[in-house]
């Protein structure tokens, strides 16, 4: 029985959730230490025999995670029970240059690093998926006139599309932020104890840039005996500003999605239930399972912060943590990555109420249009702003549509004419910028080979 939601299904996908099983750690952990011996004997380091007896060791699959369990069990260290496993099965001639020049977190760090290689192939190729999706309805509903709103009030005219692009150029910005992260944080590291190269010395440098290479990672510039954690911290920053945008989407559509409302609904499978009492309703449950996932993630980037802080050239306090949050954060931003496609592509529109909810206002929404016409004619500014404040106001005591109020005035009327107003409240003529803003994300996205 599972005994974390995390590990029940319910969350996260299963090619993400293999990268974090113990099977495919230990994958990870064998990998490096082959590709250290094999850097090592390149350079005349240590036998090339050696090297290819332990790489046929490690291909060889005989060492499992059954047996590094049973010998951490006596060493009480999971790194030294991996070089002790892979003593086992070596030739006697090969064991002195198993693990040689390393330390523990040489292995730790650098198969991280290998799983968050993995993880951001995975997170890149649906955030491709998502954008696609984004800019689909932005390119729909570019033309489709909209209320646009601030402080949860009408505010002005959108194009409902907008909302689409914005979110759809955040997460193009985003893959730009792990495109130029990946040299920072997906790191290499064979420098020994205390960051020095140890027993490799001069060599030590090009040892690590060889098997950095060949694991598709990048070789650390300068360490204690860890990796920096700001690295940590920098990825885990991406990981929540991505879990942060998809919050932002989420809440949206759950606004949207008011009764009041009413402009969008997320998908409603046949047989689906809302409610266990209510027979009528259709929950955005979707778009709240990622607001509430998200909390999580922005906690983790708390702690990966408190892990920068450690003392001299390296301590524990960041390593039990770390077995929790990166996994944690990655499968969930996975999930909700995949949950967000499933939304987006799923949402329905309904244009009619997108269209009706422009005049709840009775013409408000155009004031800053009026505003704009009476500039144009040479008003003042703020004598503008407080003569139409004054209508809008009067308007509203008296439940009586803004143009209605407007026309009754003579300061309004003196300065502009009844076919001009008719233009200013017609929501399709002031969507301004909104489809050639639509357009240039588009071509972002293009120029970025991802649309």
């Amino acid at each position: 029985m599972p005994i974390l939601p995390i590990d029940s299904g319910r969350y996260g996908t299963k090619e993400m959730k293999a990268i974090f099983e113990e099977e495919r750690k230990l994958y990870y952990e064998l990998t490096f230490e082959s590709e250290v011996a094999n850097a090592q004997a390149k350079l005349n380091m240590i036998p090339s025999n050696a090297a290819e007896d332990i790489k046929n060791v490690i291909l060889s699959n005989r060492i499992t995670v059954q047996r590094v369990k049973e010998l951490e069990s006596v060493s009480d260290h999971d790194i030294a029970a991996i070089v002790e496993a892979i003593s086992e099965l070596c030739l006697e001639s090969s064991k002195p240059w198993i693990h040689y020049g390393l330390t523990s977190n040489d292995v730790v760090d650098s198969s991280t690093s290998m799983q968050m290689r993995d993880v951001f192939r995975i997170i890149e190729s649906k955030l491709y998926q998502l954008i696609k999706e984004l800019l689909n309805k932005s390119k729909e509903y570019q033309d489709l006139p909209s209320v646009g709103r601030t402080h949860g009030q009408h505010a002005s005219i959108t194009a409902f599309g907008l909302k689409f692009a914005i979110w759809a150029n955040e997460f193009l910005d985003h893959l730009t932020r792990i495109n130029q992260g990946r040299k920072r944080f997906l790191l290499c590291k064979t420098l020994g104890v205390v960051g020095t190269g140890s027993l490799m010395r001069e060599k030590a440098l090009e040892v690590q840039k060889i098997v950095a290479k060949e694991l598709g990672l990048f070789p650390t510039e300068a360490a204690t005996q860890v990796i920096p954690r700001e690295r940590y911290a920098e990825m885990m920053f991406i990981i929540t500003l991505i879990a942060s945008t998809l919050d932002k989407i989420a809440i949206e559509i759950r606004n949207l999605q008011r009764t009041e409302i009413d402009e969008v609904q997320e998908l409603f499978r046949k047989g689906q239930m809302g409610s266990s009492a209510v027979p009528v309703k259709r929950n955005p449950i979707k778009s709240e399972r990622i607001s509430s996932l998200a909390r999580i993630i922005r906690s983790n980037l708390f702690v990966s912060l408190e892990n920068i802080s450690l003392w001299h050239e390296r301590d524990l306090s960041n390593s039990a943590n770390e077995r929790f949050i990166i996994p944690m954060a990655s499968i969930l931003i996975d999930d909700m990555i995949s949950t967000m496609i499933k939304i987006i592509s799923g949402l329905r529109v309904n244009t009619d109420k997108v269209i009706k909810n422009i005049d709840l206002t009775n013409g408000q929404i155009f004031a800053e249009f009026v505003l704009q016409g009476l500039i144009l004619k040479g008003v003042p500014r703020f004598k503008a702003y407080r003569s139409i404040q004054s209508i809008a106001f009067e308007a509203i005591e008296n439940m009586e549509h803004f143009y209605d109020a407007l026309i009754s005035k003579d300061e309004i009327m003196d300065k502009i004419t009844k076919e001009e107003l008719k233009v200013i409240f017609n929501p399709q003529t002031q969507l301004s910028a909104s489809k050639n803003i639509i357009n240039n994300i588009v071509y972002k996205a293009k120029d970025m080979s991802v649309y």
